[in-house]
């Protein structure tokens, strides 16, 4: 139930809006249905899930989409047919392999100002979902590493600017969440633009 005020607290400039709204993990359909009623009648609600049976829960404003999570291929597709996301929210499968890919395939594609959402990430710690705590390859460890390319113009070096680094706003961590704001950086650190090493 903690998610909730979490949900709004990001969601709520997003409301009456016309965005894209991407889920990946529909289940029994209660929760494309609920994001339909939050987002109001302008939002596109696309629901993602490998299960053939959520194609019931289409209507006039969601689209459902039958794939896997962990399959470059199709992000791949899926790019092609939505030119624009402006929220991910990934619900899925919570396995690391299926977190950490479905990140690096679909966070460039979120519109700036956008959110990537990730929840349910105790599971990084949990051995039946491949996680562990301090193990290398769990989704909360890349998350970690993300901070250092969000502070990579800072690190003398040690660590070049990636795609992150210039499109990532901030990284936020709750309870079992992750979010981090796609924004692109509109300015170098100032020691970059004076030519020095230190601010």
């Amino acid at each position: 139930m903690h998610y909730f005020p979490i949900y709004n607290k990001w969601f709520n400039a997003y409301r009456n809006k016309e965005i894209v709204f991407v889920e990946i993990g529909v289940w029994n359909g209660g929760s494309v249905q609920m994001w339909k009623n939050y987002f109001g009648s302008k939002a596109k609600i696309i629901g993602i899930d490998i299960n053939e049976n959520c194609r019931q829960f289409a209507d006039d404003q969601i689209t459902i989409e039958i794939g896997s999570q962990s399959d470059p291929e199709f992000w791949n597709q899926f790019k092609k047919k939505y030119p624009r996301v402006d929220i991910l929210l990934d619900d899925g499968g919570h396995t690391m392999d299926q977190q950490i890919i479905t990140f690096k395939e679909m966070f460039p594609h979120i519109q700036d100002g956008g959110l990537y959402f990730c929840e349910d990430c105790h599971t990084s710690y949990w051995g039946e979902w491949e996680g562990g705590l301090h193990k290398p390859d769990t989704y909360i460890e890349f998350t970690k590493n993300l901070i250092d390319e969000l502070n990579a113009f800072h690190t003398q070096g040690q660590l070049e600017p990636t795609y992150n680094t210039l499109n990532m706003g901030g990284i936020h961590f709750y309870d079992s969440i992750v979010i981090i704001e796609k924004n692109l950086i509109p300015f170098k650190p100032f020691h970059l633009i004076v030519g020095e090493t230190t601010i």
